[in-house]
């Protein structure tokens, strides 16, 4: 019964990790790319409305780069975004052009939803690519953001477009099949309040290509489903992800919207300028 909600949904964020997008050799994965395209083209032919945000340009460039390990001064990361951002966004439009459709860039930093004007920009553009059936894909820019405006990983950006935008769904694929429990075996199927016993199930990562892990995908959830929004956390390297989350498949962890949501300029107003970086 908790999924049936989804079913519904019309307005969907998917949040794309770096450990999806990437092959072990931190390269972009065309061949993932390419099926999850496809899954996109057919919610959009369903009468559904999508936004991608994707992490991978800092890995898109490392890859090109030949380079193994993530670098850790800031100059460094913004080249690689610098160049990975183009490879990854040209190869998003190669293969939803090839579904019909267009691929949107919007490279974002915190002020641009911190400041009201700019948050209002932001809204209009995404609403008019959705009329237009083009996919927006939303990225940190992380070419010219700095430690005082970074995002600090794209799982709260994702949750922040989810509100901004009054999305029904967010779905948050990352290289797990959910958050798991006690056992470290069992994956939790639905979670109603993201209390301190769940969140000290949340870990971060080491991984090369990443930034955050499930700690910041709670932390995301947790904007999320203040708005009023379901959040999904799933396995986006499962096939036909995308297409069994929305027809209600128990798959992944299911975080349930609360009743009481923050909507419009009250989000605004209460939750966009608390939100800790």
């Amino acid at each position: 019964m908790e999924r049936e909600k989804i079913k519904k949904a019309k307005r969907i964020v998917i949040k794309v990790g770096a450990s999806v997008l990437t092959a072990k050799g931190l390269k972009l994965d065309e061949v993932w790319i390419k099926n999850f395209a496809k899954q996109v083209a057919a919610l959009f032919k369903e009468g559904r409305q999508v936004i991608i945000v994707s992490s991978g340009a800092i890995a898109a460039g490392m890859g090109l780069l030949g380079m193994k390990k993530r670098p850790k001064s800031l100059p460094e990361q913004q080249a690689c975004a610098a160049l990975g951002q183009g490879h990854l966004m040209k190869t998003y439009e190669e293969y939803f052009k090839k579904n019909g459709f267009h691929a949107a860039q919007i490279l974002l930093t915190w002020e641009d939803i911190r400041e009201k004007r700019r948050y209002l920009n932001a809204e209009n553009t995404l609403h008019v690519l959705l009329n237009k059936k083009a996919v927006p894909v939303i990225n940190e820019n992380d070419t010219v953001s700095v430690d005082e405006i970074k995002f600090g990983d794209n799982d709260k950006l994702s949750a922040l477009v989810a509100s901004l935008v009054s999305a029904d769904l967010l779905i948050m694929l990352t290289d797990v099949e959910g958050l798991y429990i006690d056992d470290k075996k069992t994956i939790a199927g639905v979670v109603k309040d993201i209390h301190a016993g769940i969140e000290k199930m949340a870990c971060g990562t080491d991984k090369e290509c990443s930034r955050g892990g499930m700690k910041t995908k709670l932390d995301a959830a947790k904007i999320a489903i203040k708005s009023g929004i379901d959040c999904v956390i799933a396995n986006g390297r499962e096939k036909g992800i995308l297409l069994k989350i929305v027809s209600g498949e128990k798959v992944g962890t299911l975080f349930q919207a609360n009743k009481n949501k923050i909507t419009g300029r009250d989000f605004y107003d209460n939750t966009i300028n608390k939100v800790v970086l």
